[in-house]
């Protein structure tokens, strides 16, 4: 993790940012350049809502402008399984100077990543020879085993993974081989699948159970929100209340969503930002299912009755003491 990171001047000239950018692409670009998380490689590992958390954005929002800086403006690559993001001109902007400091930096950060299709990304735009050479050398290894697995005719002219930009090389060649890295994933994920589920090589039919269980889990939410007068029309807070499920770190999100739900409509806070507030108090608490929720808020009530127990001031009056109010009088 970096103790600061730099902006060149540069970058408000560059017509890609005073031309196509809105402010909150701006903001949200130089946020991508500079978080805590950044490394000196380019690549690192953060999570959306992370990016929601610290923009004070939606989730919903964070998704728009991920789209948009991949599809549109194509200045970043994310990896949604590895929670991986790559910053394409990240080389150009920083990685001039060399040496054995910086080289042994990049070299144990580059390590530690997961998907090396992000190094190669990266390393398209990096001008310093001998930290370029760094780079690809994280991606060579994979090129010669798949050429190795080719035919004469799909071999690679270049030296360079996974993407090609050989005027020579023919359409036929950068599809199969684009074929051949996609089959690749698949088989990876599925390894994947097989590893967190042993039993659905043998099952086909459990894929099809979780499906259905999401869609239960969407459908109760939903009703809940409804009946309990959240706002029967506003569809964007349901979309954004309903991301909760699949990008958060709850063990049984479907659970400790209507248990935020509940508390909302018995304080009457029913409104989005109430609720997404208290499931963000129980992440940064590590309250991670209902029972461990329950079993905190029994504790802080437990906690509260005894600190505000009242006690007896002052000292205790004699029985025998009587109060004579004409005492003094003539």
């Amino acid at each position: 993790m970096a103790k600061y990171r730099i902006v060149r001047t540069d970058f408000w000239k560059n017509p890609l940012v005073s031309e196509e950018m809105t402010p909150e692409d701006k903001y949200f670009y130089l946020y991508l350049l500079t978080n805590p998380h950044t490394t000196q490689t380019g690549i690192y590992r953060i999570t959306k809502k992370q990016m929601a958390f610290d923009l004070g954005y939606s989730i919903e929002s964070v998704h728009s402008l991920m789209e948009r800086f991949t599809r549109h403006l194509k200045l970043i690559r994310y990896n949604p399984e590895t929670r991986e993001l790559a910053i394409k001109n990240w080389g150009k902007d920083n990685l001039h100077k060399g040496g054995k400091p910086v080289m042994d930096c990049i070299l144990s950060e580059l390590k530690e990543v997961e998907d090396t299709s992000l190094i190669s990304y990266v390393s398209e735009t990096i001008l310093k020879e001998e930290i370029r050479s760094l780079y690809d050398s994280f991606c060579k290894p994979d090129l010669e085993k798949e050429v190795s697995n080719q035919v004469v005719d799909d071999t690679y002219p270049d030296t360079k993974c996974n993407e090609v930009d050989n005027p020579f090389m023919s359409r036929h060649t950068i599809r199969a081989q684009k074929e051949k890295e996609e089959e690749k994933e698949k088989q990876k994920q599925q390894q994947k699948e097989k590893a967190f589920n042993p039993n659905i090589e043998n099952n086909p039919d459990i894929e099809d159970q979780s499906q259905n269980q999401k869609t239960k889990d969407v459908q109760e939410i939903i009703k809940f929100w409804d009946n309990n007068g959240f706002g029967f029309s506003n569809m964007n807070a349901k979309e954004q209340l309903l991301a909760w499920l699949n990008d958060s770190s709850f063990l049984q999100p479907k659970d400790v969503i209507l248990k935020a739900m509940a508390i909302a409509c018995a304080n009457n806070k029913r409104r989005l930002n109430y609720v997404v507030g208290i499931l963000k108090n129980w992440e940064n608490e590590s309250l991670l299912t209902a029972n461990e929720i329950d079993a905190y808020q029994e504790e802080q009530n437990r906690v509260h009755k005894q600190s505000t127990k009242s006690f007896p001031g002052g000292r205790d009056i004699p029985s025998e003491f009587e109060l004579d109010l004409t005492a003094g009088e003539e």
